[in-house]
């Protein structure tokens, strides 16, 4: 499967992507601009690339940056670099991000990206109200579950879980958006359907409904 990372991009000593390439708001403020990728500087995106290579060894890499420097990102360049991933030929695409309000711009892209048949994995807090993309209709939202270990899902009410850690143990990344590159994994050899793709997760599931804490 050709797996869009919508990130900080891919440096990975074991992973090469076929295409690259880096989305910004132009100096101007009057666009986007479409650059060479570059290393990347974070971390953030190597990580969720990481995550999705332990359970999917042969998923193709398609590297699409929007963050640079730090993670943030304009609505309009995420967009753009959904919209590229998928004339890349993606057939998954993660975004390890979430705005508190919906943007028209970003709306339109993720719909665009549905139509064509795109799986789109999006970060879900376990806390606080909706973000986007992942409350947008169609789009499938992941949220860290520390119940489960590498490999394995639960169904939550509105998201689902997967391991929010790193396989390498280090602290840098983790929660929803780490749990966005193990869901992308696990879709990997799901049917290409997202209705067959849910169907998946749901028998797969280890859990179901809410981690309880005891006290």
């Amino acid at each position: 499967m050709r797996i869009a990372v919508i990130d900080s991009g891919i440096s990975l000593p074991n992973a090469q992507a076929t295409e690259r390439a880096a989305f910004r708001l132009r100096e101007d403020t009057l666009g986007i601009e479409q650059i060479p990728a570059h290393p990347d500087r974070i971390g953030h995106g190597s990580a969720v690339a990481a995550a999705i290579l332990a359970q999917a060894p042969a998923a193709t890499l398609i590297d699409a940056q929007i963050f640079h420097d730090r993670i943030t990102a304009s609505p309009a360049a995420v967009a753009a670099a959904l919209r590229w991933a998928v004339g890349c030929g993606a057939r998954l695409a993660t975004l390890s991000l979430g705005l508190s309000a919906d943007r028209p711009v970003l709306r339109a892209a993720v719909e665009e990206a549905l139509s064509h048949g795109l799986l789109l994995v999006a970060a879900s807090p376990a806390r606080g109200g909706p973000v986007w993309p992942a409350a947008y209709p169609g789009v499938i939202a992941a949220t860290g579950d520390a119940r489960c270990a590498p490999g394995e899902v639960s169904v939550l009410p509105s998201a689902f879980g997967t391991c929010p850690r790193r396989l390498d143990g280090a602290p840098h990344v983790g929660g929803a958006s780490l749990a966005v590159g193990h869901l992308a994994g696990l879709l990997a050899a799901a049917p290409p359907s997202r209705e067959a793709a849910l169907a998946h997760l749901h028998s797969a599931a280890r859990w179901h409904g809410p981690e309880r804490r005891l006290v």
